[in-house]
């Protein structure tokens, strides 16, 4: 079970993929054939929803010649971006820039560091996407690092949080850019939902999760549920080469064991013959974690009014982005 960690360029070449899933039930003996119902082996653009699965083998190149994965669940893929101080935090607001309400994600942080996700992060996707569907222009730079890292972007909607969009990518990308990218990628390029509208806007929760911590491992089982996110290589029954991601999240909100998760990776991949042992352990698996922040509409528009008022600022708020 010897593990070799992903780093620089290994990590660099590894396709984004999908990390989410869009509300499927497994049935059937999971070691027997893999679990029903999952798979729907069409590659497409990257997702990464929650409503369940990663996965889909072919890439799409984005701006920069940048791979697009899906991490929560669907067919497609791509996903990819590190670290230093974070901006001062406003008031109202503790120190790793969340209101009270406000919390990471179950798989963020690793052991006692600081973390780099931080909610300015989700309010400056919330800026991205109200700036592109009420036509103002794009918000300013942002006062969050600008460090690289393999990113994802998830939309979620309604009181049931139910995925609407999601998109990321393997290669490191300084995280102003790539969360520009990413933002308005996930909501408006998720091949498994219609572009997002402004009507949309005040049932959304936006997700931003960091990707830290790559490591290749020798056992299909070596990867812990609610820790880590994995990702799959494996060749389907046409001796193609696909690959697939789940982010840490997915395996425990779904309720999956290890042998459910890796069956319904490789359906979202695309393989659809009969799942036994033996092919599970030619399966090539990468183990990682991520940090993650949430924020809702709600507390993006809390948040963005603390500013305005703070900053004696007097225009309406649509315009108004306070990275400005």
């Amino acid at each position: 079970m010897g593990r070799k960690r992903c780093v620089g360029a290994d990590c660099s070449k590894m396709a984004a993929g999908c990390c989410g899933v869009k509300k499927q039930k497994l049935s059937g003996s999971p070691g027997s054939g893999g679990p029903g119902g999952v798979g729907s082996g069409v590659a497409g653009t990257g997702h990464c929803g929650s409503d369940l699965g990663i996965g889909s083998s072919s890439t799409v190149a984005a701006a920069g010649s940048v791979n697009r994965v899906n991490g929560l669940g669907g067919p497609g893929g791509s996903c990819s971006s590190n670290s230093n101080a974070l901006s001062p935090t406003p008031g109202g607001y503790n120190s790793t820039g969340l209101s009270p309400n406000l919390s990471p994600g179950s798989g963020s942080g690793s052991g006692g560091r600081k973390m780099v996700v931080s909610a300015e992060m989700c309010c400056f996707c919330f800026d991205v996407l109200y700036c592109h569907l009420y036509g103002y222009q794009p918000p300013r730079t942002p006062r969050f690092t600008n460090d690289p890292y393999p990113l994802f972007v998830t939309w979620k909607t309604g009181r049931d949080k139910r995925l609407r969009g999601c998109i990321g990518t393997f290669s490191a990308m300084n995280l102003h850019s790539g969360l520009r990218e990413y933002t308005l990628t996930s909501a408006l390029k998720d091949s498994r939902f219609p572009p997002m509208t402004r009507e949309e806007l005040p049932r959304l929760f936006c997700s931003v999760s960091l990707l830290t911590n790559f490591e290749d491992v020798g056992d299909y089982l070596d990867w812990e549920v609610g820790i880590h996110g994995i990702r799959i290589e494996f060749f389907n029954e046409k001796g193609s080469k696909r690959t697939a991601t789940y982010l840490p999240e997915v395996a425990k909100e779904q309720g999956w064991d290890h042998i459910q998760t890796i069956d319904s990776l490789l359906r979202k991949g695309g393989y659809k013959a009969p799942i036994t042992n033996d092919f599970r352990k030619t399966i090539k698996l990468t183990r990682y974690r991520s940090e993650k922040m949430t924020m809702s509409y709600a507390e993006y528009i809390a948040h963005r009014q603390h500013h305005h008022y703070q900053n004696g600022i007097g225009h309406p708020l649509p315009p108004y982005n306070h990275y400005s």
